[in-house]
């Protein structure tokens, strides 16, 4: 078994990669997991799952629940079943297709939604609330300001309690050369909120 722990962490390198392709980094996934406040039968929409990192992540804690993993390439998206099958995840369903666009025929409706990506956000984000069942929680990621603010105008404009933004700036030892130096990982935003 690739990875025999009932915690969250699995290294990046476990994970089959195809160039081009984003995969939310091992220190990002760990904030962005217990941001999601997750439960053993939380029904998770992971809206542009790139990698499937986050789906075999929340697979493997849900063991009761559902993630879909929303991803429109057909090639990404059998990127993330063979990630599934590596950790013998059985409980993700690939679903190809562009949101907001492809969001009305998913089911079951979540109480946990992860947004990776998308454009326009603004959209992705006011569509899966009107999905989110009450009390449920949206967690989305911002590698820029101009996505920072596009998310937190949205959560404002849709009432969102409880608002939380961290900002992650993590740095790894690396070998170079003969030396070890410590190196950034691109710094990202993580934003979460409940509803109603």
């Amino acid at each position: 078994m690739l990875w025999p722990y009932t915690t969250p962490g699995i290294p990046d390198y476990l994970f089959e990669r195809l160039p081009g392709i984003p995969l939310s980094k091992r220190e990002v996934r760990l904030l962005l997991i217990s941001a999601l406040r997750l439960k053993t039968d939380s029904v998770l929409w992971d809206i542009g799952a790139g990698t499937g990192t986050i789906p075999v992540e929340t697979g493997l804690l849900c063991r009761e629940g559902k993630i879909l993993a929303v991803e429109r390439d057909e090639e990404v998206a059998s990127l993330i079943q063979r990630n599934c099958d590596r950790f013998s995840v059985n409980n993700v369903e690939i679903v190809e297709g562009s949101a907001p666009a492809c969001l009305e025929t998913l089911q079951p409706l979540p109480d946990r939604v992860c947004i990776e990506g998308g454009r326009p956000i603004e959209e992705i984000l006011k569509k899966v609330w009107q999905y989110l069942k009450p009390e449920g929680r949206v967690v989305a990621t911002a590698a820029n300001l101009e996505s920072l603010y596009l998310i937190s105008q949205g959560f404002a404009n849709l009432q969102a309690r409880n608002v939380e933004v961290v900002q992650a700036g993590i740095n790894r030892l690396e070998t170079r050369g003969i030396h070890q130096t410590f190196a950034a990982v691109d710094p990202i935003f993580i934003l979460s909120g409940e509803k109603f």
